[in-house]
């Protein structure tokens, strides 16, 4: 079995946004979207952008098998406190 690690940056709407409400929202959807009921398998930081703005780093492994990303980054992106959502990285780990 394959892994992938991925890493996620999300950016709220505003500095405004409460990151830590916002960072349970984004972990339940991982978790719904991995199939881990294990809240600490996702990484959380956050990172300085500008004026207090502050982009959520997620970072999380999840079997290959479950293929692409596009139905976790279009929930996530659903989301009324997000700007946008990308996936800037991803590495493969076999185990």
């Amino acid at each position: 079995m394959a892994f992938a690690f991925l890493t996620l940056k999300v950016m709220p709407e505003s500095p405004e946004i409460n990151l830590d409400e916002l960072s349970k929202k984004l972990i339940n959807l991982i978790q719904e979207y991995t199939e881990s009921t294990n809240p600490e398998n996702t990484k959380v930081e956050y990172e300085p952008i500008a004026f207090g703005l502050k982009a959520t780093i997620l970072k999380f492994a999840v079997d290959e098998a479950k293929g692409g990303t596009d139905s976790l980054e279009e929930k996530i992106a659903a989301l009324e406190e997000v700007a946008n959502v990308e996936v800037t990285g991803i590495s493969r780990a076999l185990g």
